[in-house]
């Protein structure tokens, strides 16, 4: 269980970490191209990191570089969809959508490698789910389109991220195997952004700070931290730490540019994290623990 928690911390760190990224994010935007932009973020954490851990990259087995390209394809099917998805629904929309993942990730996991959640963790994402609706979600949500369409089957690629990443961490080495997964996608990214767009360097002096700091922080560091963390705790407490990004994009937002969260947003927040904790309590344990109290004070 403890194990459990510091790794349930260490997710919630690359939570913090992507909350952040959103204002890094549209600085990069500013002068590049989605999928270029893609590209040189990815490939400058996989070079980063290759240098960093050189030596496991060296020794590299079959087992991992097989499962890393997976993961990979993985990823950048997901990221694809979405930016594309993006031209023809709203922001809140792919949002709200996008974090579905957190319904399909227990049910997936329990349909493929039989991991059945438990009753407070089907609590804990239908809290999470509902707050995520409430935080992210502006006016109507009737009326699907295509753009919707394919941020939904984002949200299923990711949701097959959470849970092959649990499941290859188990059977290959950890830091190569998310390493490897950020080549691919940089790799993947580079050939869509040379085919449909105009592929280009950064020239501004605080684009290139902002795509470092991302490259850094919140694609080598993150990837390696959660492919070495799901070790230790399970695809659904994985995607329901997640929810808590456009949280912590919403504080970051406040703070850094002034951005006034609203009384539904912050009703969704308080929903989301409740969701968080409640997973992490052993009512188990505080029961026991009140029983014990109980009798000593008879």
């Amino acid at each position: 269980m403890y194990k459990q928690l510091k790794a349930d911390l260490a997710l919630l760190f690359v939570a913090v970490g992507w909350g952040a990224s959103f204002i890094l994010t549209k600085t990069s935007l500013t002068e590049l191209a989605t999928y270029n932009f893609l590209a040189t973020r990815f490939i400058i954490a996989f070079l980063l990191s290759s240098a960093i851990f050189i030596k496991e990259m060296l020794k590299i087995d079959k087992k991992t570089f097989k499962n890393g390209n997976i993961l990979g394809i993985i990823l950048f099917l997901s990221f694809a969809l979405q930016t594309v998805g993006l031209n023809y629904t709203s922001a809140s929309k792919s949002a709200f959508i996008t974090g579905f993942n957190v319904v399909l990730v227990p049910i997936m996991a329990a349909l493929m490698i039989k991991s059945i959640p438990k009753k407070k963790t089907i609590f804990s994402v239908f809290l999470a789910f509902i707050g995520l609706g409430v935080l992210t979600l502006n006016g109507s949500i009737t009326g699907i389109n295509i753009g919707d369409l394919y941020t939904l089957i984002s949200s299923i690629f990711f949701a097959l991220y959470i849970i092959y990443v649990g499941k290859f961490t188990h059977e290959s080495k950890s830091v190569p195997l998310a390493v490897l997964q950020m080549g691919v996608v940089g790799f993947l990214s580079l050939i869509t952004s040379f085919v449909f767009e105009k592929t280009v360097l950064p020239t501004q002096s605080n684009v290139w700070i902002s795509i470092l700091i991302l490259s850094v922080l919140c694609t080598s560091g993150a990837y390696i931290i959660q492919s070495v963390a799901q070790r230790y705790t399970t695809p659904s407490h994985t995607a329901l730490i997640y929810t808590a990004e456009p949280v912590f994009a919403a504080i970051f937002g406040y703070v850094l540019s002034g951005e006034v969260l609203t009384t539904k947003g912050k009703v969704g927040a308080i929903l989301i994290l409740s969701g968080m904790i409640i997973t992490e309590l052993d009512f188990t344990k505080i029961f026991i623990k009140q029983k014990r109290v109980a009798k000593v004070k008879e």
